[in-house]
């Protein structure tokens, strides 16, 4: 069942149905971007609580809407559906009859799903997010109330800004979500992580010896959001997914100094061009690892134009050691790729990334076991899944094991194995914030087989039977539980 004015217009139509439905709370009185935003924003999140929209930021022109995806049930709402499963479920039951085999499959049968069952993005000849237009001096990044969310961070960041590049050879578009570090009024630093996209477009262009155009779009509507986050495959035109998603066109229009298209509702709009060679110091930055990223050479944007709505609303999102509003877009991710997981690996019954471990750090992964070795050979499966790749530990658990019941999986991973020959150590690449391997970009990895073992693994004891309760006693003590008046 697609919620209450699903597809949302834009922000401020997500906004309006997230306060109809009592889940954001305006903030009148004024709040600092720098630090108190944040402190504020990483309470409610802790607490379970709402969306916020800080209507009187201190820094700025207009006010800041944030923590729209902290919950399950929020991101729910942005995507149009009951439970975040509905979406998997709608996409495993279209690629079905397309029986894709490997990564290469799965990209071919969502590339042909998309094709048949989305709209493709509409052209417009005008648009909201152009109804205000500031040129060259004019202007001003100081008009966006950026945070600063930790004490250590090198300044302000725009956090929430969805970057469109095309590839200079090719033309194909990409939308990712990277962190914008404000360097000037008109200047940004573009935190692009090396297993990027938008990397591949820039290194393009700078061999070519070419600036390369950049738009960046801020406060868009949120399945728009959503979509510039989904690890896609390359080929997969982001505003097909949201287009799938949505149900409806996304509507896009020209920029209007760089070669570009963006989303047509968008708040704000920068426009401009990447020189080759160009770097600048960005960072540190309060990472959602928990931990500052260091000061590292990044790519310089410099912003020749700026759009906006009127009346425009700023999005934003913290960033921080978990619990953060990056739950909601993780599960969600989690919950709509697993059909596409299970059809690459079909040995996976289920699957659960952990918000404690960044979401890409850790899987626990369930499957139906049935000879020798198979966690194993999932584990392997696994780390050569795309973006799956980046997985540091893998924990393998039984089909009756529930993934998404730590209890239950610590129960079955500390005192069920043997760390001697169930424990599989391997190295491969880790992502770019990773902090903790000794090299960047690369890592040990850990794959633990929690599973019950045969006798054709080695084991020759007798696996012993798991405790649990007749049925019959189980029915009796619910039928007369109001008698023991515990």
């Amino acid at each position: 069942m697609a919620a209450r004015g699903f597809p949302y217009t834009d922000l401020k139509d997500f906004l309006a149905a997230l306060e109809a439905a009592g889940e954001l709370r305006r903030v009148g009185v004024p709040v600092d971007p720098t630090l108190e935003i944040s402190e504020v924003v990483t309470r409610t999140v802790r607490d379970g609580g709402p969306a916020l929209l800080f209507e009187r930021p201190t820094r700025g022109e207009m006010p800041v809407a944030i923590n729209l995806f902290g919950t399950e049930k929020r991101m729910a709402m942005a995507l149009g559906v009951d439970t975040l499963d509905e979406i998997g479920e709608r996409i495993g039951a279209m690629i079905k009859p397309e029986l894709p085999v490997g990564w290469s499959g799965i990209r071919d049968g969502l590339g042909k799903v998309m094709q048949l069952k989305s709209l493709p993005p509409r052209k417009v000849k005008t648009a909201p997010c152009q109804q205000v237009v500031y040129r060259g001096d004019d202007v001003d990044l100081n008009r966006l109330p950026g945070l600063q969310v930790w004490p250590g961070d090198g300044g302000i960041f725009h956090n929430f800004g969805l970057t469109h590049t095309k590839h200079p050879e090719t033309g194909k578009r990409n939308l990712g979500l990277y962190r914008l570090q404000q360097h000037s009024r008109n200047t940004l630093g573009m935190h692009w992580q090396i297993h990027k996209d938008s990397t591949a477009h820039h290194a393009v262009a700078e061999r070519l010896g070419q600036r390369l155009p950049v738009a960046i779009a801020i406060g868009c509507d949120p399945v728009v959001s959503y979509a510039a986050t989904a690890p896609l495959p390359g080929d997969i035109d982001e505003y097909l997914f949201a287009g799938f998603l949505r149900g409806e066109r996304v509507e896009m229009v020209d920029c209007l100094t760089v070669p570009l298209q963006v989303p047509a509702h968008a708040q704000v709009v920068l426009e401009g061009y990447l020189e080759p060679g160009e770097r600048l110091p960005e960072g540190p930055f309060g990472d959602h690892t928990g931990f500052y990223t260091p000061v590292e050479p990044f790519p310089v944007l410099h912003v020749e134009t700026m759009t906006m709505q009127r009346d425009p609303v700023y999005h934003s999102i913290i960033t921080s050691k978990p619990p953060q509003e990056d739950h909601g877009l993780g599960k969600a991710t989690e919950r709509i790729f697993l059909p596409l997981l299970k059809m690459m690996i079909p040995d996976i019954v289920d699957y659960d990334l952990p918000a404690a471990g960044v979401f890409h750090n850790c899987a626990i992964v369930s499957i139906r076991k049935r000879y020798p070795k198979h966690a194993q050979k999932v584990m392997n499966a696994i780390w050569g899944a795309h973006l799956m790749s980046l997985t540091k530990l893998i924990v393998i658990v039984d089909e009756d094991c529930d993934v998404h019941d730590y209890n239950e999986v610590a129960f079955r991973a500390f005192g069920n194995v043997d760390y001697a020959r169930d424990l599989l150590i391997t190295e491969g690449p880790v992502d770019h914030l990773d902090h903790a391997s000794y090299q960047q970009f690369w890592g040990g990895k850990a794959g633990l087989d929690a599973t019950r073992k045969l006798p054709t693994e080695g084991y020759t004891r007798g696996w012993p039977e798991e405790m649990t309760m007749s049925p019959e006693v189980v029915s009796l003590v619910d039928k007369r539980w109001k008698e023991y008046g515990i």
